[in-house]
């Protein structure tokens, strides 16, 4: 019966997401810069984080080419990897514990637990600090010491 439930929920994730618009191209070579102030983005991750306080996202550009998002979190989250896509985080704000590498370890029997990493490589990471996380890499926020907030930016790594 779960596997049922699971392969539905699937398919329903992939329907949606092919239903989803494309996300706009990048900006061609020579266009002017694309700009938000600081306080604009400070304001929408606010507005966002009142509503989810456990994870809210601010776009800040996202396009065919890359994401660049500013992630608030109020608690860990399950392990994931972007395939294709490296990212950086650098944290704007709050202190966490992000394992990198490794394998992904999923809830025994299809369990409702978060995905956790096994032979990882943790690290805690304070206001100021940066981490890259190279495509098809594991990651995972294991624990947030209060709230973390940061800045994510997501792109296609060259060949």
């Amino acid at each position: 019966m779960l596997t049922l439930l699971f392969a539905a929920f699937m398919q329903a994730a992939a329907a949606a997401q092919a239903a989803a618009p494309p996300a706009p191209p990048a900006p061609a070579p020579g266009s002017p810069g694309t700009f938000k102030a600081g306080a604009e983005l400070e304001a929408a991750i606010k507005k966002a984080a009142a509503t989810t306080p456990d994870m809210a996202t601010a776009a800040v550009s996202n396009t065919d080419q890359y994401r660049i998002n500013i992630v608030h979190r109020g608690k860990a989250a399950g392990a994931i990897a972007h395939p294709g896509n490296t990212e950086l985080h650098y944290i704007i704000d709050g202190a966490a514990t992000i394992v990198t590498g490794g394998t992904i370890v999923r809830p025994a029997g299809g369990g409702n637990g978060a995905a956790t990493i096994q032979n990882g490589e943790s690290r805690h990471m304070v206001k100021g600090d940066v981490i890259i996380v190279p495509p098809n890499t594991p990651h995972w926020y294991k624990d947030v010491e209060g709230t973390v907030t940061y800045l994510e930016v997501r792109f296609v790594a060259p060949q």
